[in-house]
């Protein structure tokens, strides 16, 4: 395989900081790996054999619950690292990891990681503050789900989406990767009757556009209202 350059990962938040030799260290040890859409890159409670770098594409991280519901709970974009057990004190995967389009990856033996922390302190640094951003990502979706009625956690959902994947477009900010219906209950802990009675009432508002797995938020201030419960329903 040729060598990768280091330019792929330099300005990537994990390796804010890093120099030159430290970057080309890493990349020496890193496999380059293409995942069809659809296709698992890890599952659930299996052995933490590796940790990823998403260069491309998007991934939904979906976790099984002891009764066997499915809850998505968060997109991967590219630049992030994921199936990092091993910063969780885990040596299995805490949830599955799954392609939502075909995407480009970074693996790395995970028993590199401990390594890598120790011989490069901004890599561990930047690491677990992505931790902790993700950690506290997940107790304010707790929150959510304890106290928020639906239409509010459907529209945070679908802000923090427009967030991170964005994309202008003549209608609005398009969600720049296929999402169902589905996937925005499995995500919000509610049933794809309920956010499809949603989605049809926003539409019919102006609020989004949606249709073949594409969502669009075409006035997100509104939205944003509605998120914070300043807005009519």
């Amino acid at each position: 395989m040729s060598r990768l350059d280091r330019t792929l990962i330099a300005d990537l938040a994990p390796f804010q900081g890093m120099d030159a030799a430290d970057l080309d260290t890493m990349l020496g040890q890193a496999r380059s790996m293409r995942v069809v859409k659809e296709t698992s890159i890890f599952e659930q409670e299996a052995e933490a054999h590796a940790f990823f770098l998403l260069l491309d594409g998007h991934v939904r991280v979906v976790k099984t619950t002891p009764d066997g519901q499915q809850v998505i709970v968060r997109y991967i974009s590219p630049g992030e690292l994921l199936g990092i057990a091993r910063a969780l004190g885990r040596t299995t995967y805490p949830a599955t990891a799954v392609a939502a389009v075909d995407c480009v990856i970074l693996s790395w033996p995970s028993r590199l990681w401990s390594e890598f922390a120790a011989a490069f302190p901004s890599f561990g640094a930047n690491t677990y503050k992505a931790v902790g951003a993700r950690l506290q990502d997940a107790h304010a979706r707790v929150i959510e789900m304890s106290t928020e009625q639906v239409d509010r956690r459907v529209a945070h959902a679908l802000l923090k989406l427009v967030q991170q994947t964005g994309k202008k477009t003549d209608d609005g900010l398009l969600i720049d990767f296929p999402l169902s219906r589905q996937d925005i209950a499995d995500m919000t802990g509610t049933t794809l009757h309920t956010v499809s009675r949603l989605m049809t009432a926003w539409e019919e508002r102006g609020l989004v556009k949606s249709g073949r797995q594409k969502v669009t938020v075409v006035q997100p201030h509104k939205l944003l209202l509605l998120a914070e419960g300043q807005a009519d329903k």
